[in-house]
């Protein structure tokens, strides 16, 4: 019996005809269609973490969230995503495709590759930032023109708000063991289960049916949609297909974890370096800052993609075979 093996290298035609091989020669896997698998991977992630895992938090400290420990809430926070991110995707990969390490790949990139794409989110952290101003300034602009967007603004405020104290919460430390396990729960546990679950099993399983670009944007999508995040829907996406075009360019996802816990991380910093009215506000009328950041944006946009054509360059000449 032949090993089913997912090699993101493979032209479409190649892998249907891995496929049919592996069909004509009595394998068992993949036991579902990749497509099939990745949405069950997506719904059952969401499920678990985002109800079972609500319900256990609820069973534990009560409706009164903010009454509750915030050390209990933290840890609670961490091994809700082992229990319900991390672990699924290893048991989903292995029930599915038979090999675990043909789906999660943890290959060690070279230092100058792991460079060019930390100097792509060090780039594209501030650009989001600012493009966030301008999305929340015109959405206001918006809101006061018109009686139907203000209503919903109205409903993605509330929202907003409830991400902010949650959020504020986990992150706010007193101390340095504090802020060593926010770093911990924000950053680190996030950037490993995460990866696993979205850049491995679910948009390698995409992969198996759709071209690495568009396998990396939907799973972007769903990635974004997954954090409950209304203004930060766009920011997210576009994260979300950075980490999935590390992923399928360097063929691992030790890139992807790294640049996820990085991006994190530079949440935690400016929320203890701005406080969390700046990072989380959607209220915005400054014209003058506006303006500042719409130039911010465009010259980091431009530096931004110049750092792109660096990366797709690299693997050229380094002859790394990257799908498109």
């Amino acid at each position: 019996m032949e090993d089913f093996d997912p090699d993101i290298n493979k032209s479409e035609s190649e892998k249907t005809d891995e496929l049919n091989k592996i069909a004509e020669t009595s394998s068992p896997y993949p036991i579902i269609s990749p497509v099939a698998a990745a949405f069950l991977g997506l719904i059952g992630g969401f499920i678990l973490y985002q109800f079972v895992g609500g319900l256990m938090t609820l069973l534990i400290f009560g409706f009164d969230l903010e009454a509750a420990p915030v050390n209990g809430l933290r840890f609670m926070t961490i091994i809700g995503q082992i229990l319900f991110i991390f672990l699924p995707a290893l048991f989903f990969s292995k029930w599915i495709y038979g090999d675990i390490s043909k789906i999660i790949s943890i290959k060690l990139p070279r230092w100058k590759e792991l460079f060019l794409f930390v100097l792509g989110i060090v780039i594209l952290t501030p650009m989001l930032q600012s493009y966030l101003y301008i999305q929340n300034y015109i959405i206001e602009r918006w809101a006061e023109s018109s009686q139907f967007v203000n209503s919903i603004k109205y409903l993605l405020d509330s929202l907003n708000e409830l991400i902010e104290k949650t959020f504020g919460n986990l992150i706010h430390a007193d101390n340095i063991v504090e802020m060593l396990l926010v770093i911990i729960t924000i950053s680190i546990i996030p950037a490993i289960c995460e990866e696993v679950m979205f850049r491995g099993y679910i948009q390698r399983s995409f992969q198996f049916k759709f071209k690495a670009h568009y396998a990396a944007l939907f799973t972007a999508l769903f990635f974004a949609i997954y954090h409950f995040n209304p203004y930060g829907l766009i920011p997210l996406a576009i994260i979300g297909f950075y980490l999935g075009f590390a992923a399928y360019s360097s063929q691992s996802l030790v890139i992807p974890m790294v640049l996820h816990f990085l991006n994190n991380f530079f949440a935690v910093l400016l929320y203890f370096i701005i406080g969390d009215d700046e990072l989380f506000k959607s209220n915005v009328s400054d014209p003058e800052a506006l303006n500042a950041n719409i130039i911010y944006f465009l010259v980091l946009l431009m530096i931004f993609m110049t750092t792109i054509y660096l990366i797709k360059n690299y693997y050229k000449k380094n002859k790394i075979p990257e799908e498109v």
